[in-house]
């Protein structure tokens, strides 16, 4: 399970873009908490070690935080997010859910609320959704105190999310503070829908840097809205699609860590059966049909409503 890591963007908070969420009847706080306990029980039962947050999702921190102190583990690996700040107010019918802001203020800031909240756990702190507007890339100041924060020990990495991942990827991983690389990790989405992002991961991988993969089951689409050719892969496995699209991501030759987002210790089961299933050439194959176009794809997630 050391390629696996557990993400709780879909437990912090109570609405999520996720398709096919199993959430608790009545969504309180507490009920999260409870839920999101659950699967980080079940996930450490099961051999996960890695543990994804992001101060955008909700109260994941906290109930991360609350739960490393009651259990007391001290072999997980903790990777955090900011650059989101979560405005939804515990509400589904929220009009913004999250606002994003890429300064040295909103750094400084949320790596201080990261580490109240998991002082002493953090290995990885990322830039989140970094685009290539982002006004990171002529700050200066900004890349300073990553680099400071990297310097200190918590690896600093980035995410990426839209059609020109690639580009990018490729230009952050060219930042430098004090003639040394800023960044060592990057997050991004891969799936059988939306594999443009590829050849840069392949690319950062060969140049030794971490890569997550993020988004394996596109939004829960590989599940509720699941074609039929990768159902008829599943069955041929004895799995559900779920488990062929976290597959499809562990083959991948640049050895991508898989994040994946379960709402309940069921999905999380359904999900991890991913490590026995071993796809065959003719598998990937048929997978690999399943690509759409980069801009398609990320147009159409665009629209998926939060619930």
């Amino acid at each position: 399970m050391d390629r696996i890591a557990v993400g709780l963007a879909a437990l912090g908070r109570p609405a999520y873009i996720n398709l096919g969420r199993d959430l608790p009847e009545t969504r309180d706080v507490a009920s999260m908490r409870v839920a999101t306990h659950e699967v980080l029980d079940a996930a450490y039962a099961a051999g996960v070690r890695w543990i994804d947050v992001a101060r955008s999702y909700g109260r994941s921190e906290e109930f991360l935080g609350g739960w490393l102190a009651e259990r007391g583990h001290q072999d997980v690996t903790v990777s955090s997010k900011w650059g989101y700040r979560y405005v939804g107010d515990w509400r589904l019918d929220a009009d913004v859910h999250e606002v994003k802001e890429h300064t040295l203020p909103r750094f400084r800031e949320q790596w201080a609320e990261t580490q109240e909240l998991l002082a002493g756990h953090v290995d990885l702190y990322q830039v989140h959704s970094l685009t290539v507007d982002s006004p990171l890339f002529t700050d200066p100041a900004l890349i300073d105190a990553l680099a400071e924060l990297s310097g200190s020990g918590v690896e600093v990495g980035f995410s990426t999310s839209g059609p020109a991942q690639a580009d990018v990827m490729r230009r952050a991983f060219e930042l430098e503070s004090g003639g040394r690389p800023v960044f060592s990790s990057v997050q991004s989405t891969w799936n059988v829908f939306e594999p443009s992002v590829g050849p840069a991961l392949a690319e950062a991988r060969a140049a030794g840097k971490r890569v997550l993969v993020k988004e394996t089951l596109a939004n829960g689409r590989l599940v509720v809205e699941a074609p039929e050719a990768l159902r008829r892969v599943a069955e041929e496995h004895g799995v559900g699609p779920d488990a062929v699209a976290v597959a499809a991501v562990l083959g991948q030759e640049w050895a991508p860590v898989a994040v994946i987002g379960p709402s309940s210790p069921a999905q999380l089961a359904a999900n991890l059966a991913a490590v026995r299933v071993r796809l065959s050439d003719e598998d990937c194959a048929v997978l690999g049909e399943l690509a759409q176009d980069a801009r398609e794809y990320w147009a159409h997630r665009s629209h998926l409503g939060w619930s």
